[in-house]
């Protein structure tokens, strides 16, 4: 072999490559254990878990005296010949030749035995290399990977929005304020209005970021930090809006099913109900949810949002996720548009109905997304602000889209993380992201 050539690095995920051929696996040790004239070694590298055999005799003598100074978590760099092994995860186990210690690790603090959550909050740093956090976080980058496709296969343009702003998206009561050289700024709640600018310069624009809410909230669904994207299009109105998260939600599905079920499988999720998440989805308005909700024995009276409870029968009705459309005004944002009747024009501002739209994943993980039609017109946003206590000249920029060739736009935001939560089937949000922040949990 010449100097100018080289070889591919080894990892355990691509293991087919390399059968029947000798690799070095540089990883970690996960666990190990001995029988006599043969031990294991089960070795992880960040792409998944392996198992290596030392027999006495066919691997060197180092590495089978050196085999009992390993300890969890130690460092190496083992070397040997790939066989296949249906049993196996990867579907290879390594016959050992020769073992390299790069460093021998403490006594590991997080163990086989189960521990509290407050514990393994604190260990976070440690927690995310255990199998269910490696799953679920790998989902999570899958569906990340999965939403620029979609979107950049349909010619949208990635608009980023700025995480300091200088006034509110969703509401005054819920932002986290940072001093700003001699004013005040905001950490932003939500990148659509800037969005809604993105889509006048491109026609359509998605945005995906981090976004913050100050609320004091101790759910299972909810963080203090979360990431948000963001469509928007200009031209479209509500029902475009969920013909395209309907495509978005499947496109997503059907990705990490194809790319990562291995790791849906180490979560124990049930396939089969991923399977069956294809559109058409059900779309019901706001008063017939309220209708099947009556006839579940949970009623709500009209004008109130959906709670927990609500949204998990909702899913159970239609075991898949479902569009409830056409919400009371008075829950919707500022700069919804409205209308008088369901499927009925605006009137001026004055509408019972905003026409937007939450879709409410099943298995009780609540709505992951919420969009709608936006209002296109000058004076009925004006009206709009000062009805919401919001301060005009804070969104004078914002009323420009609609004095500088205003037209009807749609757009919505999906949680990631809540997103992440549904498809692998874990129980709480904290499991979705590396670091998550919630009320008091800010480190590590």
């Amino acid at each position: 072999m010449t100097a100018e050539m080289k070889t591919e690095r080894f990892y355990i995920e691509n293991a087919s490559k390399f059968d029947d051929q000798v690799v070095t696996i540089k990883g970690w040790v996960y666990n190990r254990r001995s029988s006599g004239k043969i031990k294991f070694l089960m070795m992880r590298d960040g792409t998944g878990l392996m198992q290596g055999v030392l027999f006495k005799g066919e691997c060197s003598e180092e590495a089978f005296a050196e085999f009992d100074t390993l300890t969890q978590e130690s460092s190496v760099e083992v070397t040997g010949k790939l066989r296949k092994e249906p049993r196996s995860a990867s579907g290879y186990e390594m016959g050992v030749q020769s073992l390299k210690i790069v460093s021998v690790a403490e006594p590991y603090p997080i163990s086989p035995k189960e521990h509290g959550v407050e514990f393994l909050m604190e260990n976070r740093h440690l927690w995310i290399r255990s199998q269910r956090q490696w799953a679920a976080l790998r989902v999570r980058a899958e569906i990340i990977r999965a939403i620029g496709e979609f979107f950049d296969n349909r010619g949208f343009i990635r608009f980023d929005a700025p995480v300091l702003t200088p006034s509110s998206c969703e509401g005054t009561s819920t932002l986290f304020s940072t001093p700003y050289f001699d004013e005040k700024a905001y950490l932003t709640q939500s990148g659509q209005l800037y969005g809604e600018t993105g889509a006048m310069a491109f026609g359509k624009i998605y945005v995906c970021g981090p976004t913050f809410r100050a609320e004091k909230s101790k759910t299972r669904k909810h963080l203090t930090e979360f990431w948000m994207v963001e469509p928007e299009v200009a031209f479209a109105d509500l029902e475009e809006n969920m013909n395209l998260g309907e495509a978005f939600i499947e496109h997503i599905v059907q990705s990490v099913l194809k790319n990562k079920a291995p790791e849906l499988k180490i979560l124990e999720r049930d396939l089969t109900k991923l399977e069956s998440i294809k559109g058409p989805f059900p779309r019901i308005s706001y008063d017939e949810a309220l209708k099947i909700l009556e006839k579940r024995g949970l009623p709500l009276p009209w004008g109130e949002d959906f709670g927990a409870p609500h949204e998990t029968a909702l899913g159970e009705e239609f075991g898949k996720p479902v569009f409830v459309h056409h919400m009371p005004s008075q829950i919707k944002a500022f700069y919804f548009k409205q209308s008088d009747t369901v499927g009925g024009p605006g009137v001026e501002g004055t509408g019972k109905y905003a026409l937007g739209c939450d879709l409410i994943a099943p298995d009780g993980y609540g709505e992951i997304i919420g969009g709608g039609q936006r209002e296109e017109s000058a004076e009925v946003l004006k009206r709009r602000i000062a009805e919401h206590g919001l301060s005009e000249a804070d969104y004078s920029w914002y009323l420009d889209l609609r004095r500088f060739g205003s037209v009807p736009h749609s757009g919505f935001g999906l949680g990631i993380e809540r997103t992440v939560a549904w498809m692998t089937g874990v129980e709480h949000v904290r499991e979705t992201i590396p670091y998550p922040r919630m009320l008091n949990t800010l480190r590590p």
